[in-house]
């Protein structure tokens, strides 16, 4: 197979982002559409049509569910006939059957096949999967009633399966490509739903949605971030803060203290909380023991320092302090922190240490590059 042209790869990059709109799209939620789909779902899955609960957020549908008693084994596919397991089996078989499609139209792992795996794929996932959904879990009880289904944050799903349809690159039995029509109706129309036997919950999707590009990321991957807001948050006023991609609780945004940071057991979470309100202030407040100070041979004009831990951390270790080699889009180089053992004496052999060298071969390294 020939390798794609630029042009292609323009299409297919255009297209996956027109995926990556739906996925993080703020508008109120098309109910109409997605009832229809999910009714069309039921009927192709031998159920009897549900009546629809819309709710404003992911945790005031759990909250319906628990409340209206709802639930539903865990899904097999060979299990009992509940609707959560029904629909699980249409879209699984889809995508077994798809991917034979694929397989058998452009040859295992061909160069389309990789492309659209990790420009497609690969990328809506890490923004919408892991990323928003990600957040979106932490709103939810750990032992959630009822089996949850993606509407935009499937978009992963969605496009990649569309973008071999889309591009010529293979073509899908009907019954499967009506499944997929179906999915990508959810995708645009809604945010999550559950399905149960005689009614589908349906949750409205986010009111806000904030993201930043992914730092190297090549496939326009995003993270979400908000520096003073909630980067995630529904009308109800369910929210998570989220500082460049970590989630934070809302005091790391709202009110950083050191008394706050110090007991604090998660290093991100710190970390965060730290950067919030500035090292420089943090080192100040805590009264950070100054252990060594020096001159960054491979950061002109910057330096090293080395201080010990808090107590309160409840940890052996040492900080080191450091600015960052490349600018901030504001101009500015960043200072952050690294821990490194308790042993190390020296801010040079600390650094050198972070690169699994000596303090001499660090120094002479970075002097050379």
């Amino acid at each position: 197979m020939p390798i794609l042209d630029p042009d292609t790869l323009a299409a297919i990059a255009a297209r996956r982002d027109q995926w990556l709109g739906q996925g993080l799209c703020t508008q109120p939620a098309d109910r109409s559409s997605a009832e229809s789909a999910v009714i069309e779902l039921y009927q192709r899955a031998g159920l009897k049509q549900p009546k629809f609960a819309w709710v404003h957020s992911p945790p005031a549908a759990l909250k319906l569910i628990a409340e209206e008693g709802l639930s539903v084994p865990p899904i097999r596919f060979a299990g009992p006939h509940h609707s959560s397991a029904a629909i699980a089996s249409l879209r699984h078989w889809a995508g077994e059957r798809m991917d034979k499609r694929i397989d058998g139209r452009v040859g295992h792992k061909d160069r389309h096949q990789q492309l659209i795996r990790a420009a497609v794929w690969n990328s809506l996932r890490t923004s919408l999967h892991i990323g928003v959904a990600t957040a979106m879990r932490t709103l939810l009880p750990s032992q959630a009633p009822g089996v949850t289904w993606y509407g935009q944050q499937d978009a992963h799903w969605v496009a990649y399966y569309d973008a071999f349809r889309h591009f010529g690159f293979a073509s899908y039995l009907k019954p499967d490509a009506e499944i997929l029509d179906l999915q990508a109706t959810l995708v645009g129309a809604t945010g999550w739903w559950w399905a149960f036997d005689d009614v589908c919950v349906m949750a409205e999707r986010p009111s806000a949605l904030h993201t930043e590009p992914t730092p190297d990321g090549i496939h326009n991957e995003r993270r979400l971030h908000h520096l003073d807001q909630p980067a995630l948050q529904f009308l109800d006023g369910n929210h998570v803060f989220v500082q460049h991609g970590t989630i934070v609780p809302d005091w790391v945004v709202l009110d950083p203290t050191v008394e706050r940071i110090n007991k604090e057991r998660n290093i991100e979470i710190r970390r965060c909380a730290i950067e919030r309100i500035g090292w420089d202030r943090y080192i100040e407040t805590a009264e950070l023991e100054l252990v060594d100070r020096g001159d960054d041979p491979g950061n002109p004009e910057s330096q090293l320092e080395l201080h010990a831990h808090p107590a309160d951390w409840g940890r052996t270790g040492r900080v080191l302090l450091v600015v960052n080699g490349s600018r901030e889009r504001d101009g500015q180089r960043r200072r952050y922190g690294l821990h490194v053992p308790h042993w190390i004496n020296s801010a040079l052999n600390a650094a050198a240490w972070t690169y699994g060298l000596s303090g001499t071969d660090y120094a002479q390294l970075v002097r050379r590059t």
